[in-house]
């Protein structure tokens, strides 16, 4: 009698998702258009619907997900005419419409930040931050949850990556538990490895550069408004949020788990043993931190003391720790670290929403969905918390932020443009919305670094639910508060 192996029951799960995806496209494609729509606007939703039905059931990878919405869309393009042009499109015309996102310099920002990550991962500067953290704020569980905010934060100005941030974390967090003599499922394990993945969300919305779903967003909302935000500014708008959610999630780990240590100074003695192990820093450590200091003060004064944009700055920063003697690796040793599909996929994204502004897909999926909730004669602050629920909910079904913006942020910008208020506040509403993209909290599912962290057996589902519930519902709640004070007071809204 012949068997299936384990992995193939999983294996042929995965591909009836990938037949069911494309069926969906081919449903979409036979139906009438509907009114309001134009051709190329209902390949574009037929595109949209097998994407989401691809990066929900994760049946390929990232970077093949890029590919298949890419090909898909110009098959379906060709012929189509979009809205204001004369002439249908041509096969090599879609091609290049649905390339066009490549060419985004938030695209390069993105693979250039990767690649910081990369220099990072490479010296071993990473793993030296966050010992150095977790040695200074001492062992007891305040302080090491302490510690693992803090490591968050630091390694979140450097690295866009949340599954780099927090793989480089998570070995940490194991050998602390581990050196106190506790199973990693203890409650100290658990709430070590949850605010690891929790805080990385957190800080994903407190830093431009810590989520490539920030980049995509802001590159929609400059194409829509003709602005931007540097940096600072993000930074410094973001801040009050950041900041009480940061506490918020100590303090909710702490009263929910009530982890304990038993032999705080077993945990300081391997720490100091993991320092000590790294010896002192060496010469391309010291280059790489001079570097991303520099990169860190150029992204912070962005717009006064000088004219670089945030990718320009970061595209310099690179050069330098490419180049031989001044930097610390070579393209050799960098090509094989960077996480190429991710970029491919930012790409991609970007492409898909532009496809879906372009051809009038967005406003018309405003229209019929965000528009039948008559928010227009509504107060600003309770439109931001009706679209914060709403996005909050939609990420209950998707495994990456980046998928999500790329999907939702089109839409939320056609229906903003709807509303009855200037370009300021509109842009403002977004803001909060590109933001809210990455409330990945509720479940494991929601963010690949919820998906690492519980992968270590530390803690369940029921869990990190627990904190992660709790968490949403006092960040929204802050979100409203924080449009009817702090965000009206510095002009965002």
């Amino acid at each position: 009698m012949q068997f299936l192996s384990p992995a193939e029951p999983a294996s042929n799960k995965k591909f009836a998702m990938l037949l069911f995806s494309f069926l969906i496209f081919g449903i979409i494609m036979m139906l009438p258009t509907p009114a309001g729509l134009s051709g190329s606007g209902q390949t574009a939703l037929a595109v949209l619907a097998l994407v989401v039905v691809i990066w929900v059931s994760e049946c390929v990878s990232p970077a093949a997900s890029a590919v298949i919405l890419t090909g898909t869309a110009v098959f379906g393009l060709i012929g189509t005419t979009m809205p204001g042009a004369e002439a249908p499109l041509s096969s090599a015309k879609a091609l290049n419409l649905m390339l066009s996102g490549f060419s985004s310099s938030a695209v390069i920002l993105v693979a250039m930040a990767l690649f910081l990550a990369v220099a990072l991962k490479h010296t071993g500067l990473d793993r030296r931050i966050a010992l150095v953290i977790m040695n200074a704020v001492g062992v007891s569980p305040a302080r090491l949850l302490l510690g693992a905010i803090l490591v968050g934060f630091v390694l979140a100005l450097f690295i866009p990556s949340a599954t780099a941030r927090v793989g480089a974390v998570i070995p940490i967090m194991i050998g602390i538990v581990t050196a106190l003599g506790m199973p990693i499922n203890s409650r100290l394990g658990a709430a070590l490895l949850i605010v690891t993945a929790q805080i990385c969300s957190v800080f994903n919305m407190g830093i431009k550069t810590a989520a490539a779903q920030n980049l995509i967003s802001l590159d929609f909302m400059q194409q829509a408004f003709g602005h931007s935000l540097s940096w600072g500014e993000w930074f410094i708008f973001a801040l009050p949020f950041t900041l009480i959610m940061s506490a918020v999630l100590f303090v909710l780990t702490l009263v929910i788990l009530r982890p304990e240590v038993p032999d705080p100074e077993a945990a300081r003695i391997r720490i100091r043993e993991q320092l000590a192990e790294l010896g002192p820093l060496s010469a391309a450590e010291t280059r790489l931190i001079m570097t991303a200091v520099g990169l860190l003060i150029l992204w912070s004064t962005e717009g006064w003391l000088h004219p670089l944009d945030t990718a320009t700055a970061t595209q310099f920063g690179i050069a330098l720790l490419l180049m031989p003697k001044i930097g610390v690796m070579n393209w050799a040793q960098a090509e094989k670290l960077v996480p190429w599909g991710t970029v491919v996929l930012f790409a991609a994204g970007i492409s898909l929403g532009l496809l879906l502004s372009r051809s009038g897909a967005a406003d018309w999926l405003a229209s019929v969905s965000l528009g039948q909730l008559g928010l227009a004669d509504k107060p600003i602050w309770s439109i931001i918390l009706l679209l914060s629920i709403f996005s909050a909910v939609l990420h209950l079904g998707f495994a990456s932020a980046t998928g999500l913006a790329s999907t939702l942020i089109p839409i939320v910008i056609a229906f903003a443009q709807t509303l009855p208020y200037e370009t300021p506040i509109l842009f403002g509403i977004v803001f909060i919305q590109s933001m809210v993209v990455s409330f990945g909290f509720i479940l494991p599912p929601n963010a690949p670094q919820n998906m690492l962290c519980i992968a270590t057996g530390a803690f369940s589902t029921a869990q990190f639910a627990r904190i992660g519930l709790a968490t949403t519902v006092i960040g929204l709640l802050l979100v409203t508060l924080l449009s009817l004070t702090y965000w009206p007071l510095i002009g965002i809204l």
